[in-house]
C-alpha cells in the first residue's frame, strides 16, 4: 500500500493492518524455511515494505502527541 493510502486509515485499523501484515510474513518465511517456493518471490519485500511505513506512521502519531 502506498503511504498516502495509509495516511487515511486511523490508528485502530493501522494496528490491525499492521498485526495482519505480520502473521502473513510469518507465513512466507516459514515456507522459505521448510525450502518451498513462495508462489510471489516479491510478496515478502512488499510486505515488509508495508509493514515499515504502517510502523512509522504510529511512531509519528505517538511523536505528535508528545
Amino acid at each position: 500500500m502506498k503511504i498516502k493510502d495509509l495516511k487515511e486509515l486511523g490508528k485502530e485499523v493501522l494496528q490491525e493492518k499492521f498485526k495482519e501484515l505480520k502473521l502473513e510474513l510469518m507465513k512466507e518465511q516459514s515456507q522459505v524455511a521448510v525450502g518451498t517456493a513462495p508462489k510471489n518471490v516479491g510478496k515478502m519485500r512488499t510486505i515488509k515494505k508495508t509493514i515499515a511505513r504502517i510502523n512509522s506512521l504510529l511512531v509519528m502519531e505517538v511523536k505528535e502527541k508528545i
